[in-house]
């Protein structure tokens, strides 16, 4: 008989974490949402140093390192990010907590199948390439909460200003460092916001 596997059932209940749980939100947002929106940046982010900087990057795993980027707050929950950063105790103690949590969840798959999603989830530190995409995933990941800001602030919701302002600060360091993500917050970042017809 085979053993059954607990882990995309797991993942799936990315639905119900609810991100930004100290921010009033006019629509609330959660993981599943957020980690398909930095997979298609993240692709977009590694298509574009591909295509304009030269780069031979594999955008489809960027993708799907986007979509798998978060999946440890299923154990952990979202962590609001002032609290994470607080001091460098918590931020260590967290990143701890994370790679037991993702322990928890490689452990909940069939042991063949352990290999690929572990490569996925962290990936090989001596792979500059690998590395340069996780670098584009964390962007990606920036570029969606700065998006998240300006959908807030279009709603009228002030809540997110403070937000805005950090996050936007972060994503420009991002962008002086690489050129995708110039390129992304240059022809991509100033549609959002707009409405359908705008956009159409």
């Amino acid at each position: 008989m085979t053993e059954q596997s607990t882990f995309f059932a797991i993942v799936s209940r990315m639905k119900y974490i609810e991100r930004w749980a100290l921010m009033r939100s006019a629509r609330p947002e959660n993981l599943s949402e957020h980690s398909l929106e930095v997979a298609a940046i993240a692709h977009g982010l590694a298509t574009l140093g591909n295509v304009r900087h030269g780069r031979h990057l594999d955008a489809e795993k960027a993708a799907l390192i986007g979509l798998f980027h978060d999946t440890t707050e299923i154990v952990t929950g979202d962590m609001p990010t002032p609290v994470k950063y607080a001091n460098r105790g918590i931020r260590d103690a967290y990143k701890d907590v994370e790679r037991s949590a993702e322990d928890t969840l490689l452990d909940t798959l069939p042991e063949d199948l352990r290999p690929t999603y572990k490569a996925i989830f962290r990936g090989d530190p001596a792979d500059e390439d690998d590395v340069y995409l996780r670098r584009l995933v964390k962007a990606a990941d920036k570029i969606s909460a700065l998006i998240k800001c300006v959908d807030e602030a279009q709603s009228g919701n002030v809540e997110f200003k403070t937000a805005e302002e950090g996050i936007r600060a972060k994503v420009d360091e991002m962008a002086a460092q690489m050129p995708e993500v110039a390129d992304f917050v240059a022809e991509f970042l100033p549609s959002y916001g707009k409405t359908l017809d705008q956009l159409l």
